[in-house]
């Protein structure tokens, strides 16, 4: 059984070593993305303080003024007063919504909204690609536009396309999705041909002699620190399979028998003396009145006069960007009608919400993203050292047999 698990565990290595490694490569490049864009662009995210912020209806109009046929699909809010707003455009016909917008406004209007700068959302638990829609970053002293942002143009958005499609569309998509289950199975027998038959054994398979020869030291790379990661790269493989495939996606939440659907979006009350839907401004009043502390606050106007206003925040503490809270207000009145913090969410939506910090280690902030570096540097190795391993064997295998061969036999030589 050894040596079928060998082979099963070799063959799967070299056919997707290569996949593997890029895929753990550009997962290190991106656990720090979000910190490292805003340390290299600074302006763009961050402004000087002044007194007092505009209004955010002003800043609205003056953004609509300053590109013009955009609509506002949400401003994003920082608690932090040197923090630049994040406005989200709507840059479709007719008023800046397009027509796939204009069609899906309701259903839209029941989904969790996801704060700026994310390279994915998920939706009903099919995974999208961010909208092409730019962001905004505005003063929000001045309500002057500091830069138009498109995420698919930038180096971020290069090496994320590498990472889960290989820069090739579809194909790349499948073939990444291959390699990722591929990798699943090259763990599962990995922990299989680890496994001890003595205690002496054990004792060598937990350490790394790093005063070895360079053989023995590739080996310990390979087998000692494959099982000691083994587990967290397990991790990191089964929540990448949720994004490869819709029926991994589906098995697991049926398994858990629970739904990843988003609280469904109460509508607003239409009265026959109605005028007009509140402000931006009135909307981040009320939720603020309801949390004061919030990191940041997204607010969403409503496409069409039956859907609520969706004010999505952040609370102060949270690590990690799964963990917000939403509330729905009605559009005319201001109520709120209804709010659901992280852990008010059933079992499915926490799931759903935890995967992608799970993948990207941003689950404990600094220290697990510190972490997720160090182990998809790792990951990386294993492909390299187990071809080593694997060379050395068979260059060994041949040595012996070759030396047997030319062995000469007693009686012959008699």
């Amino acid at each position: 059984m050894k040596v079928f698990f060998r082979r099963i565990h070799l063959y799967l290595g070299l056919a997707a070593g290569l996949v593997i490694t890029i895929s753990c490569l550009t997962g290190a490049l991106l656990v720090f993305e979000k910190e490292l864009t805003e340390t290299f662009n600074h302006s763009r995210y961050y402004v000087q303080p002044e007194k007092e912020r505009l209004p955010l209806d002003q800043i609205a109009e003056m953004v609509k003024q300053q590109v013009p046929g955009a609509g506002i699909s949400r401003i994003q809010v920082y608690a932090d007063p040197s923090r630049s707003l994040a406005v989200q455009l709507d840059e479709g016909k007719k008023g800046g919504m397009s027509k796939e917008a204009r069609g899906e406004s309701k259903k839209e209007a029941g989904k969790e909204m996801k704060p700026a700068g994310d390279k994915a959302v998920r939706a009903g638990g099919k995974e999208q690609k961010k909208s092409k829609g730019r962001t905004a970053f505005v003063n929000p002293y001045t309500g002057k536009v500091i830069e138009l942002y498109s995420y698919q143009k930038t180096f971020y958005y290069q090496i994320f396309s590498l990472h889960r499609w290989l820069l090739a569309g579809d194909t790349g998509k499948m073939i990444t999705g291959a390699s990722t289950l591929i990798f699943l199975f090259i763990l599962i027998t990995g922990i299989v041909l680890w496994w001890p038959k003595t205690r002496k054994i054990l004792q060598q398979r937990l350490k790394v002699k790093w005063d070895g020869g360079w053989k023995r030291l590739n080996h310990d790379m390979h087998v000692v620190l494959g099982f000691y990661v083994c587990i967290f790269l397990f991790v990191s493989v089964f929540t990448g399979l949720t994004w490869s495939y819709e029926w991994f996606n589906k098995g697991l939440f049926a398994v858990l028998g629970a739904s990843p659907k988003p609280m469904e979006a109460p509508a607003s009350v239409v009265a026959p003396e109605t005028t007009g839907n509140i402000s931006y401004e009135a909307a981040l009043t009320q939720v603020k009145q309801q949390a004061p502390d919030a990191q940041y606050y997204a607010v969403a106007m409503p496409r069409d006069k039956e859907a609520s206003i969706q004010v999505t925040l952040l609370p102060a503490g949270a690590l990690n960007e799964a963990a917000t809270t939403s509330y729905y207000l009605d559009q005319f009145s201001g109520k709120v009608l209804k709010s659901q913090t992280f852990s008010e969410r059933n079992l499915g939506q926490k799931v759903r919400g935890m995967i992608k910090p799970l993948h990207t280690g941003s689950i404990f902030g600094l220290p697990s993203k510190i972490f997720a570096l160090l182990l998809a540097l790792l990951g990386a190795t294993f492909p390299t050292t187990g071809t080593i391993l694997w060379i050395n064997r068979t260059m060994k295998k041949k040595k012996a047999a070759k030396n047997k061969r030319s062995v000469v036999p007693p009686l012959a030589a008699a």
